[in-house]
């Protein structure tokens, strides 16, 4: 099979969905909420950690041209309703920023995994930067539904970007906030702030997105932890979205101890904390 068929037979298997935008704001100076109206057992399909790849519009200005992956923020409460909360940084977004409500979308997905969240679970730990709380604020939302307590530990450059509200949506949770600007984001001061509560609480879970920083901090932190489960949803640039173009492959351990490249669209985006290989050299 060539690429072109492979890449045409795995498009076939991933619909694609014209939606309507309900809502479109700005949360802070860095940050879009984004609402769709989609169609009806879209919403009811898609589960915290998956991801959708958005076609961004054109214009005479802007002309982005791959779809831009974007995680999941929220899935209703409405029947037909996706939610996107992302960061205005580049062509592909800043296309996006311009959408006003009444107009229309193509979205394809939902992709990729999900995070696990075990029926006897009692307590997570929740490690979010910058817009990697918009990927975990559906698993937030799940535990809270399901009674588990949950720890927050969140990091942002200033009190001004944590958009703490935003990612707690009234769900109850011991929240710890840190920050670039009083040095409380240091990577010493979180790891001894995540083991502080680890020997507090009892944790059946870590979860973290946004920061490769943060990854490689609770890699080294749940070593001491062997029964705590550790999850990440990797954040990485994308093509196709599908598994076809291999743009965003990763190295990962196996369980025999061997190394191998996955991909972080198709296999992930949610993988092993223990299983993510820091630095790699080539050459």
């Amino acid at each position: 099979m060539t690429q072109a068929e492979g890449f045409q037979r795995n498009a076939e298997s991933v619909a694609s969905h014209r939606c309507e935008v309900a809502e479109h704001r700005w949360v802070n100076d860095r940050y879009k909420y984004l609402r769709l109206r989609a169609p009806g057992p879209l919403a009811r399909a898609t589960r915290a950690g998956q991801f959708y790849q958005l076609k961004c519009p054109v214009s005479d200005d802007l002309q982005p041209f791959l779809l831009r992956p974007m995680s999941v923020y929220g899935m209703g409460p409405q029947p037909e309703t996706l939610e996107f909360l992302y960061n205005v940084t580049g062509l592909g977004t800043l296309a996006i920023s311009d959408l006003a409500v009444g107009d229309h979308m193509d979205i394809v997905g939902p992709l990729g995994n999900t995070f696990f969240l075990g029926p006897e679970f009692k307590r997570i730990m929740v490690v979010a930067r910058g817009v990697g709380l918009a990927t975990m604020a559906p698993l937030v939302q799940m535990a809270a539904d399901r009674g588990i307590a949950v720890t927050a530990i969140m990091s942002a450059r200033a009190p001004k970007d944590l958009m703490r509200d935003e990612f707690l949506r009234g769900a109850p949770a011991d929240v710890h906030c840190v920050y670039d600007s009083d040095g409380s984001s240091d990577v010493d001061a979180v790891e001894a702030l995540v083991r502080r509560q680890l020997e507090q609480h009892s944790h059946d879970a870590v979860y973290t997105c946004g920061s490769h920083r943060l990854l490689m901090l609770l890699q080294r932190v749940l070593a001491d932890y062997p029964d705590v489960l550790g999850q990440v949803a990797m954040e990485q640039r994308m093509a196709c979205g599908m598994g076809v173009c291999l743009s965003c492959v990763r190295l990962f351990d196996t369980a025999e101890g061997d190394k191998q490249f996955l991909r972080v669209c198709r296999e992930g985006p949610v993988f092993s904390i223990r299983d993510v290989v820091g630095e790699v050299e080539f050459g």
